[in-house]
């Protein structure tokens, strides 16, 4: 017995002992190229998201590291960063760095669109890509902001539940369970592109990529004409934390912050963060209540655990509610009781404070990673998203009890992706795999209504409202040479009819894309993704509890608006397999200078629309794309400056809209044939300091409808101009940093940027449509002892009254609303940082 526990406990040791000598540890000095010792860089291996700062003497001190090679990178403020290859094979192996000073490297020049860290300069894409500090110092939470800063970008937020995301000319904004988006969101590698829960606030952000022209195979089938795709700060090997709180006009509140720290020591790390965002309303609605307010609360948690020296698992959880007031759709055609039809004065929308959104997004992805060797190495990306909305919206603009909808508004997912990236080091590198998606979702369509008034607007909308006040007619007009039996008939004061669709969809892909060099200045990417997808699409009527006699004027007894399916679900379903690619060059002209060209295909996938009467599958959208550029890099990493211009070719081209015509009101889509685009852009950044910058960039699109379709027929559309679409569009800014003296500094950031008119709607009518303006933003204020930030804000500081959009459901009935721009904001914020 004595001798057994003897033996055993010498293996035990002979265990510990050679697993100790399979440790060791990394030391070093930091210095300047002029010989000074560097306190307070960073020091980080990033394979084991293990990191340290060097002290006053430049010293460091990296401990418990498993014996192997690692990539070392060490960077400070001012300097290049330097990255070596290090062997830890010895109790503790030293290594020094020295830097050299150099000018301040611009955000954005590292980018990772290609799944794989590059510079912008080298990928064959038109990119723009902002990082933590730049959304940071604009101030910037929602997309519709980020997007006046980027080219070609334009973003339209009626409500958090119904953006209008459009890149190049082509918006993506149905809310449609059964119609795919244009444009692909991406959070953290994971789709989260359908409308209604596409809106996520950008608070705690690593970095955004916008990526312009069809994108499949690097984002998938809803990359039609663009992606962007928002990467979020994960746990990270460290403790550091930060908190802001603000107080601005219309009683607008914010705090957000983040904490991160280490759980186990090098081995499982935690950060969370949150915000929340609240402003009032700043258009009053005299029937309670007011209106285009905001509230949002979300938190975030995520977790990265070390499995070996090899293996990383970030598991990152999102949760999200937004309960703003409701959206002004303000009649432009009655006013309200002693105001006027201006969208941005007040107004005097029924159910007042009824009006408004709840809207939950909450979801969870995993990601892991494991390297197995220099070469090659696997993502496997896991993901699960959930949203819920109901919003509640007066959609003919006034006080009477007319267009009172809701739409509520559901969707779950679940995605599954492998991914095998290899690069050779040497001439050859890319990423091949396969994904899983999977999608359920349903638009519920509530319509509440007052007969005597909806009469009103049937018979003539020119009598909806009378000085303000709703006008009932208690039954159909005594005429019997009009309405025959139906005359004098009886009006009921409430009735309730609802349409829902039903969106179910499967998906799987396979995908390769890789580039290779051809020579020293010379590399050819190319890329492929196929498809195959089952689509099933729904739709269903529950008709009125009370027959309205208004639906025998309409034709669609026993409802008003919506044709009867007789209370069932029509179903249809079909399989579609397809494929989308790309080719493309770039030159290395010189060190500062490369040049690209492109050409792809992208492809909005076949839409099965099921109504009351019939059933039609539209053909999938295509789009051709050809593009050329230039991108720089000059002065060491502090000047950037783009250019590209591209030609689009459509077919197919799909387009929703909401008509009401022989008494059935419809918002479907529609195969309106072929359009072409062209356009080019130009952006540049340049750090004129090491803490201060200047940006400016153009973006010219000319897009509009072929006049001929695929089959020679003349288009109605024929030459109109896509809606939401400004011809020019140019934004700038610059981000001044002075120190006063140690202790103190300051800062100026103001930005300007300008539209040309936009129409709303791709009939053109020029009542629905916005001429150009511009708007100037600002931000100033004070950093204490660098770890404290005292700022004053105001947002369009010159108070231009504008609209966003306009036509909306009320047009189709010839009484078209107008939702107003934001007003001058402004304010103050406190920031501090540990």
């Amino acid at each position: 017995m004595y001798f057994k526990s003897l033996l055993t406990f010498l293996m035990l040791f002979t265990i510990v002992n050679i697993n100790s000598q399979n440790v060791g540890a990394l030391k070093g000095v930091v210095t300047s190229d002029n010989g000074e010792a560097i306190m307070g860089a960073n020091v980080h291996i990033k394979k084991l998201s293990k990191g340290t700062t060097s002290d006053e003497n430049g010293k460091f001190m990296l401990s418990k590291i498993a014996y192997a090679t690692y990539i070392v990178e060490v960077s400070y403020l001012g300097y290049n960063t330097v990255s070596k290859k290090v062997e830890i094979s010895n109790m503790v192996t030293t290594q020094n760095f020295v830097l050299k000073e150099s000018s301040f490297m611009l955000e954005g020049v590292v980018i990772t669109s290609q799944k794989r860290e590059q510079k912008n300069k080298d990928v064959p894409i038109a990119i723009t890509s902002y990082g933590t500090d730049f959304i940071e110092n604009q101030g910037t939470f929602e997309y519709d902001a980020l997007s006046e800063y980027v080219p070609g970008f334009q973003v339209q937020i009626q409500s958090v539940n119904n953006p209008g995301i459009v890149i190049r000319g082509i918006t993506s904004d149905s809310g449609d369970s059964r119609v795919e988006p244009r444009v692909s969101i991406f959070q953290d590698g994971v789709s989260i592109s359908k409308s209604r829960g596409s809106v996520v606030e950008l608070y705690d952000i690593e970095r955004v990529e916008v990526l312009k022209g069809p994108q499949g195979t690097l984002f998938g089938r809803g990359a039609q004409i663009g992606a962007m795709h928002i990467i979020q700060n994960k746990a990270k090997n460290e403790t550091s934390g930060s908190l802001k709180l603000g107080y601005g006009n219309f009683n607008q509140f914010l705090a957000t912050g983040h904490f991160n720290a280490p759980l186990v020591e090098d081995k499982l790390f935690f950060r969370a963060a949150a915000i929340y965002n609240k402003r009032d309303g700043f258009i009053e609605n005299i029937s309670g209540g007011d209106l285009n307010g905001k509230e949002t609360l979300a938190f975030r948690t995520s977790f990265k655990y070390l499995l070996n020296n090899d293996t990383t698992l970030d598991f990152i959880a999102n949760w999200q509610q937004d309960t703003p007031p409701g959206t002004s759709f303000k009649s432009g055609t009655f006013a309200p009781v002693g105001g006027d039809t201006n969208p941005n004065t007040f107004a005097d929308l029924e159910r007042g404070e009824e009006l408004g959104l709840d809207r939950t997004v909450w979801g969870a992805t995993a990601i892991l990673k494991h390297s197995f060797n220099d070469i090659w190495d696997l993502t496997s990306t896991t993901a699960y998203r959930e949203f819920d909305s109901n919003e509640a919206f007066d959609a003919d603009g006034t006080v009477a009890p007319a267009l009172f909808f809701s739409e509520i508004s559901k969707g779950k997912q679940f995605s599954q992706e492998f991914r095998f990236n290899f690069d050779t080091d040497d001439k050859f590198r890319g990423f091949f795999g396969a994904n899983f998606f999977y999608e359920d979702g349903s638009q519920n369509v509530p319509w509440e209504y007052d007969e005597r008034s909806v009469a009103m607007l049937l018979l003539n909308s020119d009598f909806l409202v009378s000085n303000g006040v709703a006008i009932l007619a208690p039954s159909l007009p005594n005429d019997p040479n009009v309405f025959g039996a139906l005359a004098g008939a009886p009006l009921n004061s409430f009735n309730k009819e609802t349409y829902t669709n039903f969106g179910e969809n499967y998906s799987g892909d396979l995908f390769v894309d890789a580039s290779y060099d051809v020579s020293e200045k010379l590399s050819v990417t190319m890329g492929l993704r196929a498809t195959l997808e089952e689509i099933n699409a729904g739709f269903q009527v529950i008709d009125s509890e009370n027959p309205s006699v208004l639906g025998y004027l309409s034709g669609n007894f026993p409802n008003v608006l919506f044709a009867s399916t007789n209370q069932e679900k029509i179903e249809a379903n079909e399989s579609f397999l397809s494929a989308v690619g790309r080719f493309a060059v770039n030159y290395d002209l010189n060190d500062n200078i490369t040049l690209f060209g492109t050409t792809s295909r992208g492809r909005r996938p076949n839409v099965i629309r099921v109504t009351a009467t019939e059933t039609t599958v539209l053909s999938d959208e295509i789009v051709w794309s050809y593009e050329v550029g230039g991108k720089s890099l000059f002065f060491n990493n502090s000047l950037q400056f783009d250019a590209n211009a591209y030609v689009y070719d459509y077919s197919n081209f799909q387009t929703t809209i909401t008509k009401f015509e022989n008494g059935v009101l419809t918002s479907v889509p529609e195969d309106s044939g072929n359009a072409s685009s062209f356009g080019f852009e130009l952006a540049m950044q340049y750090a004129f300091s090491k803490t201060s910058s200047f940006f400016a960039n153009y973006g010219y699109i000319d897009t509009s409808f072929d006049d001929k379709d695929s089959n020679g027929n003349d288009q109605i559309l024929a030459g109109n101009t896509f809606r939401l679409t400004p011809k020019n569009s140019f934004s700038a800014g610059f981000n001044f940093n002075v120190d006063v003296n140690e202790n103190l500094g300051y800062f100026f950031r103001p930005t300007y940027t300008y539209k040309s008119k936009v129409f709303f709607e791709e009939t053109n009518l020029p009542n629905i449509s916005q001429d150009a303006y511009g708007i100037l933003n600002f931000k100033t204020g004070l950093v204490i002892n660098k770890d404290y930030e005292l700022t004053f804000f105001m947002n369009n500081a010159l108070d231009k009254e504008y609209i966003i959009d306009a036509g909306n459901t009320g047009g189709a009935f010839g009484i078209p609303t107008f939702i107003a721009g934001a007003p001058r904001f402004f304010g103050v914020q406190l920031k501090a940082s540990f």
